[in-house]
């Protein structure tokens, strides 16, 4: 067998003197040194190359997209700028001047004019103090009345495309791929409306074919036409000056909302409740608009004044008592028809657009945004909204203006869809709007949850958060599944405050739950707790461990030892017998509560004296809890709620000041009174179709039953009746 014999290199190696060994190490180390500057310096190279390359590019297509106007006679719209941090733009690049948006490094402090920049709320596009009077009159134009088709509005994409579909990936001319190479490649542009992209050597070839004639893509259905809006003439200072005045009185509303919390710190005095969202979803629809702008593109000029769908300081609903109360006075019901026409001239002052001569088949989708919900994404959620969707048929919900806006500026329109992006409280704000609109055929409303415990988007099947909707593949995926919805309906329910048979004030409306007793108490704490520090309620995740932690300071709590005593419940009539050991009770009108716990369990055997629940069956679920460690233990599904009764008329007698809580909505009952519950209606609401045969045979029915309406076969009452069977048959 032969012996092994060592290479040749490793022999010399160990022949080496130390000295010579050392000096081949210093040669190899300094090899590796060389070989890796010099791979740095080539990626450096590139990296740079690749990026004078798009700013060539970027300038190429700025100076080439005056001819294409010109030739097609595209409309120009300017864009709505807004004053932004400098912060949140450092990645994007200028639209007039093209350098980057990042302030340049100096050793003085930062000036005023370094520290913003203003940002197109519309297209995205960012643009220096300085340079945003040169741009380029080419954002979204949302009306093009005059015009026989849609056309295209090409834009350089200037923000990361993050709701758009796969198949719009590629160029909708030569079908090559749109994404951009290591060092560059044919730049690209994209239609604000229909989101194709087209490179733009293609672009010259395709306008000579197509015309530059927009579809509108595959939300078609949903978009509102800019060729049906007509804007209305009205004298206003809307320009540069103007974004410089709504800047700065962003600003001073930030530093007055700031002065204002730190405040409520010191401040004593008994203050009215705010509204607030679900049990989990505190202060879903805050009174504080911090950084509000007058925006002119939505549909309408905010004025901070009046009462017409706007909030103040009692509560952010639009059923408030300053606004209602003289509804519930009988002497003033004459008087209430002058004021409902007196609202009406209002909103009509304040219309800046109009709709007309809609198709029959359009069913367009009118956007209510709450910035101040749970997950406080209102900002960004809006401007995606607006690159998908005509900029007009977004609102955006705040201390001056309610939905009563937007629902006016759709009142001609027979058929369309609501969506709300917020939690429980501002679903409640929209419903109580279109229930006071009285609509032939109310739009159905479909849910974008952005609040803390979304406890009706959950049962709608809308989700339990925006996460989950970005898992699922973003806005574009929500506006499919909007689409493509089945209608069903939601009871609501009326709430009547009740002393010695007197009215103690406006009546309230519940569509999830009402809550007396330990829960009601937790909510009012968390309430509490977001007035004196709102900074702390800056997300969901952080909301919800705010909620759990102030009910575990409640454990050991027993307030409400003697709670048996000192409510009476009666449903239908007859008096129910609340356990020794409860201290709440909660009426229940979904099967969701606190975030997604199903207190009444339609799946549960063991009560065979009880009908499964249904949010239309009109009728409420009665049940109780026995402390906030009960409530912990239903949240992780150790515990269940004890089962009460089912009922469609419930009086609740205290016989002792009481903290309750409707949809999320906490206030301290100091006065001894009777609590009347009621049912007030239905509601339409959009769910999202699951993949079985029945849901998509529900969103089936209800475009027939839609194209039924609008042919006049049936009208609007035989629609209501057959969507209401079909919910019921389906459920």
């Amino acid at each position: 067998m032969d012996h092994y014999r060592e290479p040749d290199f490793l022999f010399a190696w160990n022949n080496m003197s130390p000295s010579e060994m050392a000096e081949s190490r210093l040669v190899i180390i300094s090899g590796l040194i060389a070989a890796l500057v010099g791979i740095l310096t080539i990626a450096y190279t590139a990296f740079q190359w690749r990026r004078n390359i798009n700013l060539s590019w970027m300038k190429a297509i700025a100076r080439s997209k005056k001819n294409p106007k010109i030739r097609h006679k595209v409309p120009v719209a300017p864009h709505t700028w807004i004053l932004e941090s400098v912060s949140r733009g450092k990645s994007l690049n200028c639209c007039v001047c093209l350098k980057s948006m990042s302030p340049s490094q100096t050793l003085g402090p930062m000036v005023a004019s370094d520290s913003f920049i203003h940002r197109c709320s519309i297209c995205g596009a960012a643009a220096h103090l300085s340079c945003s009077l040169q741009a380029q009159k080419d954002c979204k134009c949302v009306s093009m009345i005059g015009y026989e088709h849609v056309m295209h509005q090409w834009a350089v994409l200037w923000t990361e495309a993050t709701d758009q579909l796969d198949e719009t990936s590629f160029c909708s001319y030569c079908e090559e791929p749109c994404s951009g190479a290591f060092l560059g490649g044919s730049p690209i542009w994209c239609c604000l409306w229909c989101q194709q992209l087209v490179h733009v050597d293609c672009h010259g070839s395709m306008s000579i074919e197509t015309g530059d004639i927009c579809d509108l893509g595959p939300f078609r259905r949903l978009i509102l036409s800019p060729l049906f809006v007509k804007e209305l003439n009205r004298t206003s200072s809307v320009g540069f000056l103007s974004s410089i005045t709504h800047g700065a009185n962003e600003i001073a509303s930030s530093v007055r909302a700031s002065i204002r919390n730190q405040g409520k710190k010191y401040r004593q005095g008994n203050e009215p409740s705010v509204d607030t969202s679900n049990s989990c979803d505190t202060g879903d629809t805050s009174t504080e608009s911090t950084g509000e702008i007058h925006q002119t593109v939505n549909g309408s000029h905010v004025m901070d004044e009046g009462c017409n769908g706007s909030t103040n300081n009692e509560s952010p609903h639009p059923d408030s008592d300053v606004c209602k109360k003289l509804d519930s006075v009988p002497g003033f019901k004459r008087s209430a028809s002058i004021n409902q026409k007196d609202e009406s001239q209002e909103l009509r002052m304040k219309q800046w657009y109009e709709l007309i001569d809609l198709p029959s088949d359009a069913r367009p989708l009118l956007v209510f945004i709450n910035k101040k919900s749970g997950s406080q994404r209102g900002g960004s959620l809006r401007q995606r909204l607006n690159i998908l969707l005509n900029p007009v048929q977004v609102f955006e919900l705040s201390s001056a203006q309610g939905p009563e806006m937007g629902l006016y500026l759709f009142r001609k329109v027979p058929h369309f869809r609501v969506l709300v992006c917020g939690g429980d409280g501002t679903v409640g704000w929209v419903l109580n709007a279109i229930d006071k609109q009285n609509f032939d055929s109310p739009p159905p409303v479909a849910i974008l949850p952005a609040g803390t415990g979304n406890d009706m988007a959950r049962v709608l099947n809308w989700g339990g958060g925006l996460s989950s909707v970005e898992r699922q593949g973003g806005l574009c995926t929500v506006l499919h599944h909007i689409e493509h919805a089945a209608v069903t309906m939601l009871d609501r329910w009326k709430i009547t405050i009740l002393q010695q048979g007197k009215q103690l004030q406006a009546p309230k409306f519940m569509n999830n739950y009402l809550g007396i007793g330990c829960d009601a108490k937790v909510a009012l704490d968390i309430h509490n707790l977001r007035e004196e520090n709102p900074e702390k309620f800056y997300n969901q995740f952080m909301n919800k461990v705010l909620y759990a932690r102030e009910g575990a300071k409640n454990i050991m709590d027993r307030t409400f030892a003697d709670f048996h005593w000192q409510v009476r419940v009666e449903v239908d009539g007859v008096e129910v017998d609340i356990p020794e050991d409860a201290e709440g009770v909660l009426l229940v009108n979904i099967g969701s509560y606190m975030g997604g716990v199903d207190l009444w369990q339609n799946e549960d055997e063991n009560y065979d004296n009880f009908h499964p629940q249904s949010m239309h069956d009109k009728m409420l679920e009665v049940v109780s809890i026995s402390g906030t460690w009960h409530l912990g233990k239903l949240q992780v599904g150790l515990s269940r709620a004890q089962r009460l009764a089912q009922g469609q008329a419930i009086r609740i007698q205290l016989f002792a000041p009481f903290p309750v809580q409707i949809d999320g909505e906490p206030w301290f009952q100091e006065q001894l009174c009777t609590l009347t519950v009621t049912h007030h209606g239905q509601a339409f609401m959009l769910k999202r179709v699951a993949e079985e045969p029945l849901g998509h045979a529900a969103a089936i029915i209800t475009d027939v039953l839609e194209n039924a309406e609008t042919n006049h076969i049936i009208n609007a009452s035989q629609k209501r009746a057959l969507l209401q069977e079909m919910a019921l048959r389906l459920s």
